[in-house]
């Protein structure tokens, strides 16, 4: 494993200038290149970096390559495409270069990407499959545990997050956690699957305080994208849980969608509308992805198909609701089941929209028994009469401020973060003492924890 300090250095060098002709030792300062700069989340250069060099996954130039090479090329560049979210890419390059991998040590690595990148796709049964091959290799030939790569337990993150695995979640975020306990980008996504496992425990105050932790301290400037950019959406899923939807948008706001939607922030907008009432700008907003289906990532068209549904329903539009909740099941049913779909959205209506589609199609009632028996695990809380919350008489500063409180963050982290003076931060803090009753900040944190909606 290459160490942090050199990762950084190779990741602010200059691209290599494309060869006449490809040879072994270019390859090799190219792939270089690109494995460091995804692995520190140097991505300024997006996607153009992979098309100065290729023509989709072939050489732009001729190439006399050594098997072993091309293959750690590919893969070098599959795992830029999966840091840029490009899952599509990521997986074409991935599939290539294990056509050429001529040691085990390579074979495992090619396999671990294409588990990624199928898991990252939403195709969960192909990627769990990817992954047990994996670890048989790698049990197979005794290598020690810390050769187990990020790729292989970011995959098994994603696969078990698709089924709800609190267990599956804890243990994997423990095993990164304890491989490279140094890397504070291992660590991030560790904590990324913990937040996970606290959301679908329903430990709602748990994975506010965690994740409020890692996206605004300075933790989350050592992080991979795709991972916090996830972290994102889970916030927001925490927020809709809370009924704090004008909240979860205005996070969402500053943010894109990664090339070919492995993140699609419209999807994510999608619930927090929901819980708004505000159906026909949900299907505004989703209209271009939904229209998009062959080249979108499926992972993220699947909730968005299940969201405008709902909307579909809500105004009446019942063949509407009914056609696009269909094509989300079909797409799980093909890719693998998974309960991300409906992760905080309104029970009593995705029930509704179960039972409707069991009763058109009894092929997939079987898998529909599936997803409701795990629905209220992963469903929005029911609505019913909410007691006062602590922060009702907050204004908008000091509810963000709050939010932060449970943190580990300093006043001064605090106000770094939300780029105000410490003096703004701490007069801030003072007032919330005074409208909650209370004389500090654990006892701040104690009362609006208490009055999360759980």
């Amino acid at each position: 494993m290459p160490s942090i300090r050199h990762l950084a250095l190779i990741a602010e060098s200059e691209p290599i200038v494309t060869p006449a002709v490809w040879t072994d030792s270019a390859a090799l300062t190219l792939a270089t290149q690109f494995v460091a700069r995804s692995r520190q989340d140097s991505l300024e250069e997006g996607c153009r970096l992979i098309s100065r060099y290729f023509d989709g996954v072939r050489l732009r130039r001729p190439a006399s390559l050594s098997a072993g090479v091309r293959t750690h090329l590919y893969a070098c560049v599959a795992e830029y495409s999966g840091a840029l979210g490009w899952t599509h890419m990521g997986a074409r390059f991935a599939a290539e270069a294990q056509l050429f991998a001529d040691t085990p040590s390579l074979l495992y690595r090619t396999t671990t990407l294409i588990a990624l990148a199928q898991a990252m796709n939403g195709e969960f049964a192909a990627a769990d499959t990817e992954i047990r091959r994996a670890q048989e290799l790698f049990d197979a030939h005794g290598w020690p545990a810390v050769e187990k790569n990020y790729g292989h337990f970011a995959a098994e993150i994603a696969v078990a997050s698709s089924r709800a695995d609190v267990t599956g979640l804890r243990a994997t975020s423990s095993q990164m956690t304890a491989t490279h306990p140094d890397d504070p980008y291992w660590i991030f996504t560790a904590g990324m699957a913990d937040v996970t496992a606290h959301l679908y425990s329903r430990e709602f105050a748990e994975a506010f305080a965690l994740s409020s932790q890692l996206l605004f301290s300075s933790r989350r400037l050592s992080s991979h994208s795709f991972p916090r950019q996830n972290l994102v959406c889970l916030h927001s899923d925490i927020l809709v849980a809370r009924g704090e939807f004008t909240q979860a948008l205005s996070l969402l706001a500053q943010h894109e969608s990664s090339p070919g939607h492995g993140i699609c922030f419209a999807s994510q907008r999608a619930a927090s509308l929901l819980g708004l009432g505000r159906q026909r700008e949900l299907l505004a907003e989703t209209e271009a992805c939904a229209a998009d289906e062959a080249e979108h990532n499926l992972r993220t068209l699947v909730p968005l198909l299940v969201r405008r549904a709902v909307a579909f329903q809500r105004q009446g539009e019942a063949r509407r609701a009914m056609q696009s909740f269909e094509s989300a099941l079909l797409l799980l049913v093909r890719a693998g089941i998974s309960v991300m779909p409906f992760v905080m959205l309104p029970r009593d209506e995705v029930r509704a929209l179960l039972d409707a589609v069991a009763d058109a199609r009894p092929a997939l009632r079987g898998d529909i028994a599936e997803l409701r028996v795990a629905l209220p695990q992963v469903a929005a809380p029911l609505s019913t009469e909410p007691a006062p919350r602590a922060d009702a008489g907050l204004t908008a500063a000091e509810r963000e401020l709050a939010a932060m409180l449970p943190t580990p963050m300093t006043l001064p982290d605090i106000a770094l973060a939300r780029g105000v003076s410490v003096n703004t931060v701490k007069s801030q803090a003072r007032s919330i003492y005074t409208k909650l009753g209370v004389g500090g900040r654990r006892a701040a944190v104690e009362v609006l924890s208490r009055s999360l909606v759980r």
